[in-house]
């Protein structure tokens, strides 16, 4: 099986390469990235550089068995512009690039954040609306995507599309990455384990799943017989009490209202690169229920959720990351300062 992987040297990128040079029914996997990095997974695996936004696609996808899209560009958080023409305009590419090649099966990073506003109490399963929430461009864009993939797969019956939503991705690895996109340059990485206090916000609550995890249900959608999309998580659902239990620090009670003004004047200081949008989506997502990827796929989360958000803090705490352009370790704080909070990487 020949494999295309577009942004191939991300979070899951690298966990799902990995993956399939362990899988002795993958004979070539390309990996595609913006920029090409000097990572070696091994021998099965080439790199190729592509951008979403411009590249040709049609020679790189020639003779795949299968596509598997993961490239999304979270920043720049000032400029929807460059952002949609990445994710919204830089997806429909590679989809209509892959039907051109007539490749039988494409796996699409979709996202719990492409999901409507949605119950905290009870979970629901791939039925639920998937209209995004309009404050956040990154929801808005997998809404959008969602829409995108509605036509196609009417359009295009004889391949096989599945969209894969996930929680919130973590991994050791990508933890200097996540906290350039969500904590931007001012926040010390000595600092991670020794906040005081969790702020208890009324409806956080988060899924997520270890990007390791996420990877093999990637790899299986590539062979089993499941369509649409698929919900991933591992439990439990995490609320304030359990991340505080992580720290070792206490709750206390922040209205929504509070947490929203707090950031949005933290994000128009140009303090933090997360736009206040990101919050109200996170306060409003649904609980999903994952039954789907068990029975279908055969999938179980091998990382509970307690396990992978210690491994992203302790992560933090060291400044891991990997030897790709995304997940560098140490990259300098002065560049991020001067090329601006929330530009692009």
């Amino acid at each position: 099986m020949r494999v295309v992987v577009v942004g191939g040297s991300g979070n899951v990128g690298t966990s799902l390469i990995a993956a399939l040079e362990r899988d002795p029914g993958v004979t070539e996997v390309v990996g595609l990235a913006r920029r090409v990095p000097t990572w070696n997974p091994g021998a099965k695996t080439v790199w190729r550089r592509a951008d979403v936004a411009e590249a040709d696609f049609a020679g790189l996808f020639a003779g795949a068995d299968a596509v598997v899209h993961l490239a999304w560009l979270m920043q720049p958080t000032r400029d929807p512009v460059a952002t949609w023409r990445a994710n919204a305009l830089g997806s429909a590419r590679v989809f209509r690039a892959a039907a051109e090649a007539k490749v039988p099966t494409l796996v699409y990073a979709s996202s719990i954040g492409a999901y409507s506003p949605g119950p905290k109490d009870r979970a629901v399963d791939e039925s639920w609306p998937a209209h995004g929430w309009p404050n956040a461009a990154y929801a808005r864009e997998k809404a959008y995507v969602e829409r995108l993939l509605d036509s196609f797969e009417r359009d295009h019956p004889d391949m096989r599309v599945v969209r894969m939503r996930p929680g919130f991705i973590f991994k050791r690895e990508a933890a200097s990455h996540q906290r350039r996109l969500f904590a931007g340059p001012f926040l010390p990485n000595k600092l991670i384990g020794a906040l005081p206090l969790v702020p208890d916000v009324p409806g956080m609550r988060l899924q997520v799943v270890h990007a390791d995890d996420a990877a093999e249900a990637y790899r299986l959608a590539l062979t089993a017989d499941v369509r649409g999309p698929v919900n991933l998580a591992a439990d439990p659902v995490l609320g304030a009490a359990d991340l505080a239990s992580l720290l070792d620090a206490r709750t206390v009670r922040v209205p929504a209202w509070m947490a929203r003004t707090a950031l949005s004047a933290a994000w128009r200081a140009r303090l933090v690169p997360a736009s206040p949008g990101m919050l109200e989506m996170l306060l409003g997502l649904p609980v999903m229920d994952v039954t789907k990827a068990r029975t279908e796929l055969g999938w179980q989360a091998r990382h509970n959720a307690l396990a992978t958000v210690r491994e992203l803090l302790e992560g933090l705490y060291g400044g891991a990351g990997m030897d790709t352009p995304p997940l560098e370790a140490h990259p300098s704080r002065v560049s991020e300062l001067s090329t601006g909070v929330g530009r692009r990487p």
